[in-house]
């Protein structure tokens, strides 16, 4: 166990009502989302947490289910989180995906850790010992197609400092490359190389990723996929790799192909808070350097990805931008980087 997790496995927490409510939303990559919110109620306080499956049929299927019985009083939060291994997540049907299953178990545990600090008067920061800092963050963003830097323009026109965060294709041109390192604004490049069955796989291309190692020298490059004819354009490069889609633990950190410099921390990938921040623990001792993921959130989910950037890695190219960001106009005002601190005056609320 964690010193991180031994803070707030301790917390008393006692739920006596639970809720859940569904939302939706179109998106600046061109798909529409759709998450849930679990509500944890108990002595007049309420916490939540995001499930951010991405199959829209899981949160219809989940809607029609039968609330989780989750009441009572538990002598821990770690005892909440021993129950939810026996409490069968997808009752209806399996879910589309099996990431799906770590993303609501990260929706429960988030909720019930924000009741459990609530409920103790006690912020996350607190809890932990770390002081919430101002948070830089980087853009996320698609090119369309076919691929042009209309969008990665507008967004500069609105704020001339911004940083990005860009999923490169097969049908990325030398001149758009080119176009693109020009701004000097691209942090990382995500080459999406461990997603498979979704809208954004990237087969190992070795042409695409020779050109994105050339034309980004200084960017992280995320996610390769490493084949007999891709691993060899990474020789000398492996301290510019960062690890996203395989995370989801230490032990998959220690299976990685090489020892990593750069890691993507996606909270709901991790399942369990004790897993999450064990692999923080573990990233710090063998310093590797952290950066948050966002996941098109639509609610409180974006709240506590920010927060604890905000904790461990606010320095990281955090790509957890606000969520007016991934709204498919760009609008006036948008918030820039750094954000600041946040009070995170209970729970892990970010105010």
């Amino acid at each position: 166990m964690s010193g991180l997790y031994d803070a707030v496995s301790g917390l008393p927490l006692r739920i006596t009502d639970t809720a859940r409510t569904r939302r939706e939303r179109d998106t600046s990559s061109g798909f529409q989302r759709t998450t849930t919110t679990f509500h944890l109620r108990g002595d007049d306080a309420s916490g939540r947490g995001e499930d951010v499956s991405y199959d829209t049929e899981d949160h219809k299927v989940l809607e029609s289910a039968p609330a989780f019985d989750l009441r009572g009083r538990y002598g821990s939060f770690a005892a909440f989180s021993e129950y939810l291994d026996d409490v069968d997540l997808f009752p209806r049907a399996p879910p589309a995906r099996e990431t799906a299953r770590h993303y609501r178990r990260w929706a429960l545990e988030s909720a019930a850790l924000d009741l459990a600090l609530k409920q103790n008067d006690r912020s996350l920061g607190e809890a932990v010992g770390r002081t919430p800092n101002p948070l830089r963050f980087v853009v996320s963003t698609r090119l369309g197609d076919p691929p042009t830097t209309d969008r990665v323009e507008e967004l500069l026109d609105a704020d001339p400092e911004a940083e990005f965060k860009l999923d490169p294709t097969t049908d990325w041109t030398d001149e758009l490359v080119d176009s693109l390192a020009g701004t000097g604004a691209v942090r990382i490049v995500d080459l999406k190389g461990h997603y498979e069955g979704t809208d954004v796989d990237q087969a190992p291309d070795p042409d695409l990723y020779e050109r994105v190692l050339r034309g980004f020298p200084d960017a992280v490059v995320e996610d390769p996929a490493l084949t007999e004819e891709t691993r060899p354009l990474f020789d000398g490069e492996e301290d510019r790799v960062s690890w996203d889609a395989p995370i989801t633990g230490v032990d998959s950190v220690r299976e990685l192909p090489f020892e990593p410099s750069w890691l993507n921390v996606k909270p709901s990938r991790f399942g369990t808070v004790e897993s999450l921040f064990e692999t923080i623990e573990y990233a710090e001792a063998n310093d590797i350097s952290l950066y948050g993921g966002g996941q098109f959130e639509l609610d409180v989910g974006r709240d506590h990805v920010q927060l604890l950037a905000s904790l461990f890695y606010p320095d990281g190219p955090n790509d957890v931008a606000p969520g007016e960001y991934n709204d498919p106009a760009v609008a006036d005002g948008l918030p820039t980087s750094p954000l600041e601190a946040p009070a995170n005056s209970a729970g892990l609320d970010w105010e």
